[in-house]
Parts: C-alpha cells; structure tokens; sequence
C-alpha cells in the first residue's frame, strides 16, 4: 500500500476515526465488565474451577463457525451495520443477565446462554471493527492508528473490569444495565462514521468462505505470528481462573478481582499510547518473539509470587507485552493484505484469537480443576516459553523481519 498525499501529524484531524475510536471503547468497555461480573457471579454460584472454564468454551463455540461467516459478509456488506448488529446481540445478552440479577433468578445455565450470545456478538464484531480501520485513515497513518485502537482497548480493559467488580459489589443489577447502554452507544457511533478511503467488495463465494484461511497458509509471516499468538495464549492465559485468585489466594473480594483484571490493560495502556506517537523501525520479529518470552516470565512471576500487588506488577507486565505482540500482529496483519480480502483473513485472525482467549480459558480452568490454580498458571507460563523456542525454529521468516513496510532483515 502507498499514500498519494501527506498525512497530517494527528489521528484526531480525522473524524472517522475518531468515532471509531469512541465506539471501540463503549463496547470494549461493556465487554470487560460484563466478563468480570460473569466470572464472579459464577464462581459464587458454584464454586467451579471448571464452570469458570465452561464460561470460556461457550464464548469460543459460537465463534468456531460465525467468525468466518462474518469475514465473508464483511468484505460483501456494510462493515459498519455488520458491527452493529453484533454489539446489539451483545447487548441483549446483557440486559438477559440484568433481568436475571434484578428478579433473583440467575442461574449457571442462564449466565452460559448469556455467554454464548455474547461470544457470538464478538465474533462478528472483532473481525469487522478490524476491517473499519484501514478506511478510516490514510496509509501512512496506520501504525499509529493500531495502536491508538489498541490503546482503546486498553483503556477499556483498566477501568471496565475495576468498575464493574466495584459497581457489582454494589448492585450486580446495574453492572449488566451499563453494558446494555454501553453495547448500544458503541452502536450509534458506527451510525454516524463515513469512510475516508474507498473499500472494495467481492461477491460471496464458497471459496471465498475458506480464502482467508488459504491466504495465510500461503504466507509464512503471517502464519507464524497467528500460531505463536495462538499457543502462547492458549497456554499462557491465567484470567479465567483470577476469580480464583481473588478470593481463595489473595482474599480480596470482587472489587479486588477488578482489580486484578485490570492490570494487564496498565501495563498494556503505557506501552500503546508511546506507540501511538513511535513506531517499530527495526528488529520487527526479534521484538514479537522477546515479548512473547516475557509474556511466558511474567506468567511464571503471578502463579509463584503470595503478594497481591508483586501478582498485579506481574499482570501489568504481561499487558505491556501483549500489547506490543498485538500491535505487531495486526499491522502486520493488514498491511500484508489487500482490501478486498481483509475481512476473511480479519476473520481467520479473530478465530485464533478467540481460540486462545475463550479455549486458554477452558483450558485453565480444566487443569485447574485436577492440580489447582497456581499450578495450572505456572505449568502455562512455562508452556509459553517453550511455545517461543518451537515458533522461532519452526518460522524462521518471521524472526527475520525487519521492518513493517521492508520486510526481511539485512
């Protein structure tokens, strides 16, 4: 890709994007807190590592088969109403939970339905909102604008869970109501944004459905950061089973869980707001495989560590690191597709995403279930850094990249 005019110095010159910006954070924020309310809710009710887990594998199932659907549409359709739809579903699953709060009827099996819709939300969500970006500012301002979303994201990720374990503590009625209203503002932002670019469509194919996952294959960059992404997660991941931490290792209660999900996102908001004004240049891959390894330490520093605040410092860490994986990744991710294929391989992209999220989860709270939860977390940690030796053995390229536009080291 290449600009034909100079970007201005701001991201904040473009309206687009700036509503962009602002519905990303309303659903992201929703997102959290409705997260960190469900973990407690269901740990309370039952007491189960594994429900914790099962919380997790729902949210994935219904991404397994949607998120696909939703890269096609996105390159056939309206990203903007395929985004709104989806955070409409996600809302709607929210208000079902504050129905269930407010009238004392909720049950396991009504916050796994709930769960379900909300996972089926996000999977049209997250791979159409990663499509908008690219139409919504100008080439040379792309980097910068992952990261400003990233630190959206971020931002959400602090506060959201934090506000939501404290308002929960309060009322767990009104947590759920201010998701709905958060789901249904980002909803209205994406009635308003334009595009700045022209986006291309093709028609809905059955070999367009699997083109996305062909397109990856094809590309060893990209599929070696999608994998390392993948089991570095799906091994690494500790925040299904900080419930469990909360209130059984650190006796710290709902709003100490907030806090605690909050961390992450800490660290994460530091690292994205430099990148928003600073850019790789150099060493691209070597970086994405050193944060990934000291995504896998910091892992190893929670599950070892008795102190609440050491565990949180290491959270935050963690976040910072991911950050700067995510950041990597989804420029890469765009940069190295055309347009008209953005919304399948956004797709293939989300699905791994959601697989290590919601299955890193399950996985948690599975091994959890038979070891406990700081040997779940600390097996996980150590996985990572195994992950890290393998991926740079089995995707040399994609240690070799130097740079975002220049792409093989010298």
């Amino acid at each position: 890709m290449t600009s034909t005019a100079p970007a201005p110095d701001s991201l904040l010159k473009h309206p687009a994007f700036v509503l962009f910006w602002i519905a990303r954070v309303s659903s992201a924020f929703a997102f959290q807190m409705v997260g960190v309310a469900m973990g407690w809710q269901m740990y309370a009710l039952t007491g189960s590592a594994l429900d914790l887990g099962l919380v997790g594998l729902v949210q994935f199932l219904p991404a397994t088969v949607l998120i696909l659907i939703a890269g096609q549409l996105a390159d056939r359709y309206d990203r903007r109403r395929i985004a709104q739809v989806s955070q409409l579903v996600e809302g709607l699953a929210a208000a079902a939970l504050a129905y269930g709060a407010f009238t004392g009827t909720t049950s396991k099996e009504l916050i796994l339905v709930a769960a379900f819709f909300l996972g089926a939300g996000r999977a049209g969500e997250a791979p159409t909102m990663q499509t908008l970006l690219p139409g919504v500012v100008p080439t040379a301002l792309f980097p910068r604008a992952v990261a400003a979303s990233s630190a959206a994201q971020q931002v959400a990720t602090i506060t959201g869970p934090a506000v939501g374990g404290l308002v929960y503590a309060l009322n767990p009625t009104a947590v759920y109501t201010i998701c709905f209203v958060m789901f249904a503002a980002a909803a209205t932002q994406l009635a308003f944004l334009h595009y700045e670019r022209a986006v291309t469509r093709q028609p809905v194919t059955l070999n367009g459905f699997f083109a996305g996952i062909a397109y990856m294959r094809r590309n060893p960059i990209l599929l070696g950061i999608i994998t390392l992404d993948l089991f570095a997660v799906l091994l690494g991941g500790a925040t299904a089973l900080l419930p469990i931490f909360a209130k059984d290792v650190f006796n710290v209660g709902p709003s100490g869980l907030g806090i605690l999900r909050a961390a992450p996102a800490v660290g994460a908001l530091l690292i994205t707001v430099s990148l928003t004004r600073w850019s790789f240049s150099r060493n691209v891959g070597r970086i994405e495989f050193i944060t990934v390894a000291m995504f896998g330490v910091a892992t190893i520093v929670f599950a070892s560590t008795g102190s609440f605040w050491l565990a949180w410092f290491a959270l935050a860490v963690m976040g910072g690191a991911d950050a700067i994986s995510v950041v990597i990744r989804l420029t890469l991710l765009q940069l190295e597709t055309p347009d008209d294929m953005r919304g399948r391989v956004s797709a293939v992209n989300s699905l791994f995403v959601s697989m290590s999220n919601q299955i890193g989860d399950f996985r948690a709270g599975l091994v959890a279930n038979f070891i406990g939860a700081v040997p779940a977390v600390l097996v996980g940690g150590i996985g990572t850094l195994l992950t890290v030796l393998l991926c740079i053995r089995l995707f040399p390229e994609l240690y070799r990249v130097e740079g975002f536009h220049d792409k093989r080291a010298k």
